[in-house]
């Protein structure tokens, strides 16, 4: 790893971070008082309150794109002094639903406690929209006179897949696309994150013949047709995984440790291996009574080295071989990977060190975020978010150090990639 460029310029950003940390907590607090659930994807007033904190930046250029309502989405733009590459900082604002409120014991709408900051959505991910915005403000007011642009593309759709989000705003929108991508979706800053697996979704559905249970001879069970699809799904499990790309099972392996020690044992397999959840089963009418329609759902989520199309091909062939079977992929992507030795990459993890006066690791990521979408069109991209406590469930928080880490690592990274990389644009 590259030794850390402690110049003046980077001193003047961590003494205005230093000062100004209380700024952050502000930002997050604000922006997680503001419901904006999915499914219900209502993201209209967290996007007001966004522009509201962004109109208090000098300098920043506010655009909200509506993909359809209520989905509204944001692009910041803050320009250098002079030409220079595009940096993107990418964040989503919808969250998962609140559940029970009786169940939380801390205010789901943000409340400080201690060592933490609890709300509904603070690690995933409005902690990191924060430290999006502390970035922007911090190098606007400190730093000015930087090369090339920052732009926020603060998506309103990622919960459900992202296509009326980010999907929708670097098909839309020229300057959502950049040299670099820097997400602050829910991770860890001391675990980069530079790839993830495909996914594929899929309905199974099958037809047979209704008859009494004293008839069996008679009907031809819907049910039993899905097991046996189920039985050979399963086997899935077992797919042989290329050797492609050797360089991300290596990177998987070096930093197996420290990754597990945050996402729990077992996550090194998951990382490399075919894995399939049946998600929903449904069918049949009367206990007595042979099923003749079933329905069930799928999960399979495909590791670097196994492409959607030959799994694809799987599934159909398995459900040709069933009567009465069908078939619908219902959502699809391949896995994406940057070079973990790409100039994003390197930069964000030298910030990191730097800030957190640690060894950081750099790995593949389990979930999906929409840094593959960025991925996909050309732009190399990196995971680096706050660790989670209780994400998705009551009293989800984050520490408060690790937020104001956070605000500085984006600060710090923003300076020095535009600084040290010639626009390729």
């Amino acid at each position: 790893m590259k030794d850390y460029d402690d110049t003046a310029p980077a001193s003047g950003i961590e003494d205005w971070c230093d000062r100004h940390s209380s700024l952050i907590e502000e930002y997050a607090l604000q922006i997680v008082s503001i419901p904006s659930p999915q499914p219900e994807g209502d993201v209209r007033g967290v996007a007001d309150k966004l522009a509201e904190i962004a109109s208090t930046i000098p300098g920043v250029r506010i655009e909200r794109y509506i993909s359809e309502e209520p989905v509204h989405n944001l692009v910041l733009t803050l320009a250098g002094s002079r030409p220079g590459p595009r940096l993107i900082f990418n964040g989503h604002t919808d969250t998962f639903p609140l559940g029970n409120l009786d169940t939380w014991s801390k205010n789901p709408w943000g409340e400080v406690a201690g060592d933490r900051i609890y709300g509904l959505g603070i690690s995933d991910m409005k902690g990191g929209l924060a430290a999006s915005l502390f970035a922007l403000k911090c190098l606007a007011e400190c730093q000015p006179d930087f090369p090339g642009e920052i732009v926020c593309t603060f998506a309103g759709d990622e919960e459900t897949m992202g296509s009326l989000g980010t999907k929708y705003l670097l098909e839309s929108v020229p300057h959502a696309r950049g040299d670099a991508m820097i997400s602050g979706d829910v991770g860890s800053p001391s675990i980069l994150r530079v790839g993830e697996k495909g996914m594929i979704w899929a309905t199974l559905r099958a037809t047979g013949q209704s008859a009494h249970a004293a008839h069996v001879h008679k009907g031809d069970s819907a049910i039993e047709k899905l097991t046996a699809a189920m039985a050979r799904i399963s086997e899935l499990r077992e797919w042989e995984v290329s050797d492609a790309a050797p360089d991300v099972h290596t990177l998987i392996d070096r930093w197996s440790e420290a990754s597990e020690s945050l996402s729990g044992p077992g996550e090194t397999e998951v990382l490399k291996s075919v894995t399939v959840t049946f998600g929903t089963f449904n069918g049949g009418r009367l206990p007595n009574l042979v099923a003749d329609a079933a329905e069930m759902s799928v999960d399979i989520r495909l590791p670097v080295g196994v492409a959607v199309a030959d799994i694809e091909a799987h599934l159909e062939r398995i459900c040709a071989g069933i009567d009465g079977v069908t078939l619908e992929i219902t959502r699809r992507f391949e896995p994406s990977w940057t070079d973990p030795e790409s100039s994003i990459v390197t930069t964000v993890r030298n910030a990191c060190a730097h800030v957190l006066e640690d060894e950081i690791a750099v790995t593949m990521r389990v979930g999906a975020s929409d840094a593959r979408l960025y991925r996909y069109a050309g732009v190399p991209s990196v995971v680096c978010g706050l660790t989670p406590f209780n994400m998705g469930a009551a009293d989800e928080y984050i520490l408060r150090d690790e937020l104001s880490a956070l605000g500085k690592i984006f600060a710090l990274s923003a300076l020095h990639f535009l600084s040290g990389q010639s626009p390729t644009r």
